[in-house]
């Protein structure tokens, strides 16, 4: 899917929407879109709180709801459903994301998880200190978690309006940092803030996980085991006394995510093909289940959800939960109110710091480093509006008070700290943009991974002085382009130069392109990774998997071994490192190159990477031109 060149010169390519990527830039682009919802029902809550209409905004939470299958019912309020049903929906999907990071994701590289561990950890000691420092004593101390998390909605929200032009790498960092809330928030609220724990209905929670588990464990196909499962765990969770929220949490990470394997999508292609050759109702279905088994059902239910509870889930909760009357000197007395002030500090003062220091502390100690891009001020302005807590911290006021003044006093807190977080993010932006030259927080321009020539696949000398890396996908008519203009390159220089291939597949444009870099490797494995790599862009439009076990034939390798990597997947990590180099280099799209390790940005033909490599030796050679 070609675009055309740009009136700047940019020679067309295909944008990044890998394995790795497209799921989160989803993610990103939902709960940003979901922040405008939550402040129209903030605001709507309110009003109607603060309104002549009071009477029916409270009957309205107030209506009593039950379901009844023969003698079993089960009834609760309007807002209890909210609260405990709706909510154990969106911990779910919380739980799923986070599975999926865990295991094919953004948290694969445990390294690049280091400092935002330590900063989502800093972001919540150090509010609950400040929290207790200013309520010491009485009911007030259960306060403490509402200051603990963060609303991922309003903070990607958020960051879009305040934060840098180009915020990408600063908003995955922010992501990351929210993963360790989010567990240790429903943690906290299963094991702090429940009521007297039902014994039976615990053990019946126990064997419902274990179902689960086993279900993830056999990598069941279909959905509605799952979801049995999840439903009879929902219930037990809610009958034992622990707050219904934490089986969302737990039932979604106990549903994996895998890449899915090649022989299930092949299968899949071949019934779409069945169906469009003979259009029948039994053919369609046998279609439809081979394409829902070659995805994970982890991956399934999050497209099917995540929509649900940003667009729906949220704002209602929002909606149930913001809305206090602050007439009659509430709003008087929370200003005046310990629990308010140590809410505001916690959120506002104690995420600041507690993230701050935890990321920049951690980095300085050399415990990890901060994504490219991503500047020391701008970290700052992300910590300021981590303060925005909102959804979580809602949840938690109604279960830490049981006096209604109490929890009037700690929403006022919680509405007044998001108001403040954005402000002094805002703030922390503007300086570091000023003081620090910190204007985008957006794609790298260097390579993340330096070249090592017993790793990667290099053509020319090793030692050669000269550097020429391609992200590249074997699918991708610009990169067949490419390859005749580093043969030139290459041959312009001579030894002087070493080619780099490193694999960039985009897979929701060019279906073959995973199974093609695959194949490559197999190939490599047997040491032909450049004889193959040369057919595959000659016959790029020819990458099926019988085309492919036929070009290894040709090729004298072992068919048998090439084809089993293939469908065991041998070579998945080798590829899910360079896709993961691709993005913290700033690749994010192909063919991309880099000239002595930078990014080159502009046109790719022969010409100009030639005078991108020349430009580059004659500063190694003069220092002062650097």
């Amino acid at each position: 899917m070609a675009r055309p060149a740009s009136s700047s010169g940019q020679t067309p390519r295909h944008q990044l929407s890998g394995q790795l990527s497209a799921p989160l830039r989803r993610f990103l682009g939902t709960e940003s879109g979901s922040a405008t919802l939550l402040v129209a029902a903030t605001v709507v809550a309110l009003g109607w709180a603060n309104s002549a209409w009071v009477g029916a905004y409270e009957q309205l939470w107030a209506t009593e709801i039950s379901l009844r299958v023969g003698d079993a019912e089960l009834a609760l309020d309007l807002e209890d459903w909210v609260d405990d049903a709706f909510m154990a929906v969106f911990f779910l999907v919380v739980g799923l994301e986070v599975r999926r990071d865990l295991s094919i994701g953004e948290l694969t590289d445990r390294r690049r998880a280091v400092l935002p561990l330590l900063a989502g950890i800093g972001g919540m000691v150090v509010p609950v200190l400040l929290y207790l420092a200013i309520n010491r004593g009485g009911d007030a101390v259960h306060g403490w978690g509402v200051v603990i998390g963060t609303d991922t909605a309003f903070l990607l929200g958020t960051l879009a309006l305040v934060g840098p032009r180009t915020s990408t790498q600063l908003r995955v960092f922010l992501l990351t940092l929210t993963v360790v809330d989010d567990i240790v928030a429903v943690t906290v609220i299963g094991v702090v803030y429940s009521g007297e724990i039902v014994v039976p209905a615990l053990l019946l929670a126990g064997l419902a996980t274990v179902a689960l588990a086993v279900l993830g464990r056999l990598r069941v196909r279909r959905t509605w085991p799952y979801v049995v499962a999840m439903l009879a765990l929902w219930l037990s969770v809610l009958e034992s006394g622990l707050h219904a929220s934490i089986a969302g949490m737990v039932a979604g990470l106990l549903i994996p995510a895998y890449l899915p394997r090649r022989r299930e999508v092949e299968r899949a292609a071949s019934s779409a093909t069945a169906f469009r050759q003979s259009p029948m109702a039994q053919v369609g279905r046998s279609a439809q289940g081979a394409l829902a088994r070659a995805v994970p059902v982890n991956e399934r239910l999050q497209v099917v959800l995540h929509p649900w509870t940003s667009y729906v889930v949220v704002p209602v909760f929002a909606l149930a939960n913001a809305g206090v009357d602050l007439r009659g000197g509430v709003l008087a007395d929370a200003l005046a109110s310990p629990v308010m002030w140590g809410v505001v500090a916690g959120l506002v003062v104690g995420k600041l710091v507690g993230v701050g220091a935890g990321a920049l502390g951690g980095e300085a100690l050399g415990l990890g480093r901060l994504p490219q891009g991503v500047g020391p001020g701008q970290v700052l302005g992300g910590a300021a509006l981590s303060g925005i807590g909102f959804t979580v911290a809602l949840l938690i006021i109604g279960l830490a008070f049981d006096d209604e003044r109490r929890q009037d006093e700690a929403t006022v807190g919680v509405l007044l700290a998001l108001v403040l977080a954005t402000a002094v993010g805002w703030s922390a932006f503007r300086l570091a943009a000023v003081l620090h030259g910190e204007t985008s927080a957006g794609l790298p321009m260097v390579l993340d991974r330096p070249v090592d020539p017993e790793h990667d696949h290099v053509r020319g000398r090793p030692s050669a002085p000269l550097t020429l890396v391609e992200y590249a996908d074997f699918e991708c008519p610009f990169c067949a382009r490419a390859t005749g203009v580093s043969r030139e390159v290459r041959q312009h220089f001579g030894a002087d130069l070493r080619y780099v291939f490193r694999h960039l597949p985009l897979p929701d444009v060019h279906p073959h392109a995973e199974l093609a870099a695959a194949a490559s490797e197999a190939a490599a494995a047997q040491g032909r990774f450049w004889e193959l790599h040369d057919v595959l862009f000659e016959r790029q439009d020819r990458l099926e998997l019988e085309d492919l076990a036929g070009y290894a034939a040709e090729l004298g390798l072992d068919v048998e071994r090439f084809l089993r990597e293939l469908d065991e997947q041998t070579h998945a990590g080798r590829i899910r490192a360079d896709v993961a180099s691709a993005e913290a280099s700033g690749a994010r799209g192909t063919p991309t190159f880099f000239v002595g390790g930078r990014r080159h940005v502009g046109p790719y033909d022969a010409g100009t990477l030639i005078a991108a490599l020349e430009a580059g030796r004659r500063t190694e050679d003069d220092p002062a031109l650097a």
